[in-house]
């Protein structure tokens, strides 16, 4: 890891509990159903901001990757909601040469994954849009697949887990970048001029990444929507496929909301709450790439809040804690 970006001192090893945060509080949804039931209850509950032409950004994952959403649940969840049912899948390809890197390769990689249910558009197949970033400290714009800017909303459904350069994989990482395009914007957010392909980590990694969100959370404005699964949760991402590490963390349920920090911050939050035994990789991943300065800078650059009240649905709609959320977990694949 970098010397340089850790000396920056921005806190993003160390996790801020509830009662050190300030501000107003957003609400996130909760249900412990995962499944595509509890996939389409939760919906409800943000579905107001997607109006006109939708775009759903998933990661599809790479070839049989075992821990993405199952593409079951997507295409009962769209086949189910009228907002949905002329959505469109988005994507974009990616920085490293692999089974997504052209768009030729990434369409059949979809096919192999069953996302064939409905129209997918690799955004960045035909050029790169820019879009600015406002108060950004390290980009003043970003560079994103050009389709991006056919639709009027987006539903961000990500699939809640570790990641090797980022700690976790939330909404952030989901449209951070996953709607840079592959050449340029996701080149801006990983690597120095004349440096190597991953030569930014750390807490600028991190900003980065969140400055690339901003850009496409701001050009949604008021219609866009997140909705976090927690299941399948290894410290790796799904761009690792079949070699990504065990999953040794419970399973947990679904989270959603209008507030892209409240999201993410709640699923750290559950992790957190768990007991050691059950959290230690997930946590060790985060404080190690210095996750938690995702959530910091997305609260400095003004997109949501730290603070929220967790809604459970399996429970008439009440105001639970943390704990509560994660009591009584089961272990991963039991």
């Amino acid at each position: 890891m970098s010397k340089t970006n850790i000396a920056a001192g921005t806190g993003g090893e160390r996790y801020v509990p509830y009662s050190e945060r300030t501000d107003a509080e957003s609400t996130v949804w909760f249900t412990r159903d995962l499944s595509p039931e509890g996939l389409k209850k939760i919906y409800e509950k943000v579905k107001g901001a997607l109006t006109g032409k939708v775009a759903v950004k998933l990661h599809t994952g790479e070839p049989h990757g075992p821990n993405i959403i199952p593409h079951k649940w997507v295409e009962e969840l769209m086949k189910a909601k009228p907002a949905l049912q002329n959505a469109v899948i988005v994507e974009t390809n990616t920085f490293y040469e692999g089974d997504r890197y052209t768009t030729e390769q990434h369409l059949k990689t979809l096919k192999i994954n069953g996302w064939t249910f409905c129209p997918v558009d690799i955004m960045d197949a035909e050029g790169t849009v820019l879009l600015p970033i406002e108060g950004g400290k390290w980009m003043r714009q970003m560079s994103h697949g050009s389709h991006m800017t056919d639709y009027d909303s987006m539903l961000v459904l990500t699939h809640f887990k570790g990641h090797t350069m980022g700690g976790f994989g939330g909404s952030n990482k989901n449209i951070g970048i996953g709607c840079a395009d592959g050449r340029i914007g996701k080149k801006w957010i990983h690597a120095r001029e004349g440096e190597g392909m991953w030569s930014i980590d750390t807490e600028e990694l991190m900003e980065r990444i969140t400055e690339s969100t901003k850009a496409t959370a701001d050009f949604f404005g008021k219609h866009i929507t997140y909705i976090n699964v927690m299941r399948n949760m290894s410290v790796s991402c799904d761009c690792e496929g079949v070699d990504a590490e065990p999953v040794v963390t419970p399973n947990v349920g679904i989270l959603a909301s209008d507030d892209i920090l409240a999201v993410d911050q709640a699923c750290v939050d559950l992790i957190y709450a768990m007991r050691e035994d059950e959290n230690h990789a997930l946590v060790e991943r985060i404080e190690t790439r210095h996750g938690h300065r995702q959530l910091s800078y997305m609260k400095e650059m003004g997109m949501g809040n730290n603070r929220y009240r967790l809604i459970d649905l399996d429970n008439n709609e009440t105001e639970i804690t943390q704990k509560q959320a994660v009591e009584n977990l089961k272990p991963f694949g039991t």
